[in-house]
């Protein structure tokens, strides 16, 4: 890790570096993300307006890629013939699969069970895609132990391999690096919400599992405290059910060491290990935050919320069904929360929400598990996708 730390502060002032990331970043990303004015939710809800920054709308469907892309340059500028990562709702093993196919590298995504079973469209994209999906099949299946899966393959060949990490979570330096990369998202909106409404955003909201995509919106505003600065945790079934019902890290959770990070862990009371989690949204179930997040917490500088599964959900449907937008899960909780808050402020006041990833890859199991309270009727149509086996 030390080297990965020297190469990167390298970079990071290196002309030629940029102006390659740059370039892609236009060319094979497609930023800038545009900033998008929720009109249609904003009446209904009433109160303050409701404004979208589209990372949704990035190659490959998220935020995942900015990080991603930079990580590949990088991996391939210190001459690594592969890169290795977890992922959680597959958006960054899509993103990593991607950028390693652009720079001809080999890839290796692990996996949780059940995410790999929950997110099965983004598995089949990462092995189009060229990469080798890895199950994690031990203790809870999900993100913490894709992480413990990926660190363990990679330490069997650190000289050959480079770790990815999919958020502001690891080791120094992969929070800083993470975090940087991601920057690009608050920097624009700083300037296109400027161009938009003639001011800035009176507050800003993202979801929190490890922390990227919030920190990537809230950099470039944080020293401007105008501007307040709202992360949304995972409550899942609700803070009040205990061990393994949510994922609300720093509402609930400790200081702790995990994955070679000092931040703040949820942990069993009994054993002291990371806590079983949940949520209905496969990339925020992780047991721990990134240590940006759990010094802003004390610090105050960023306020903490989180939101329900069915208000997520609930969220999910209304953008999609009054915005023509369908976000991912992981996006819907700072979209839920903007959603509750905007009624309780004046119509002036402007909310912008990170819509971090689409939705596509949560379609399945949203219809399936809640679609009946929805209006939709899976039971009327065929019992699953048509075959396609035979030609016509």
């Amino acid at each position: 890790m030390k080297k990965v730390g020297e190469e990167y502060l390298k970079i990071k002032d290196d002309p030629e570096f940029h102006a390659d990331l740059i370039r892609l970043r236009k060319e094979f990303i497609g930023r800038p993300s545009p900033i998008y004015h929720c009109r249609n939710l904003s009446e209904k809800i009433g109160g303050a307006q409701i404004y979208l920054k589209r990372e949704d709308l990035n190659h490959t469907g998220s935020h995942k890629i900015n990080h991603c892309l930079g990580e590949a340059l990088l991996a391939k500028k210190m001459g690594k013939s592969k890169l290795i990562a977890e992922t959680g709702a597959g958006q960054h093993g899509v993103a990593l699969a991607s950028a390693a196919a652009l720079m001809q590298l080999e890839c290796e995504i692990h996996m949780g069970e059940i995410d790999i079973a929950k997110e099965w469209p983004n598995v089949r994209r990462m092995q189009v895609l060229g990469a080798t999906v890895v199950p994690a099949t031990h203790g809870g299946k999900s993100l913490k132990e894709a992480v413990d899966s990926a660190f363990g393959a990679y330490m069997g060949d650190p000289e050959s391999m480079f770790f990815a990490i999919g958020s502001v979570v690891g080791p120094h330096p992969f929070p800083m690096m993470v975090r940087d990369f991601q920057a690009v998202v608050g920097y624009e909106a700083l300037e296109q919400f400027q161009d938009l409404t003639g001011g800035k955003p009176d507050m800003l909201l993202a979801c929190v599992g490890g922390g990227c995509n919030s920190l990537g919106l809230f950099t470039a505003f944080l020293d401007d405290e105008s501007v307040q600065c709202v992360g949304v945790e995972p409550a899942g079934r609700g803070l009040d059910k205990g061990e393994g019902h949510h994922s609300a890290t720093i509402t609930l959770g400790k200081p702790g060491v995990l994955h070679g990070m000092k931040c703040l862990v949820l942990t069993n009371e009994e054993t002291g290990e990371p806590a079983a989690v949940h949520s209905c949204a496969s990339g925020l179930d992780y047991p721990g935050v990134g240590p940006q997040h759990s010094y802003m917490a004390g610090s105050g500088r960023v306020k903490y919320e989180s939101a329900t599964d069915n208000e997520v959900v609930s969220a999910f449907f209304e953008l999609s069904r009054m915005e023509g937008i369908i976000p991912a899960l992981e996006s819907a909780h700072g979209l839920a929360y903007a959603m509750k808050i905007a009624k309780t402020m004046p119509n002036d006041k402007k909310l912008l929400v990170n819509m971090s990833g689409r939705g596509d890859k949560d379609l399945d199991y949203v219809c399936d598990t809640f679609g009946d309270a929805y209006g939709i009727d899976r039971k009327g149509l065929f019992a699953g996708p048509p075959d396609n086996s035979q030609s016509h």
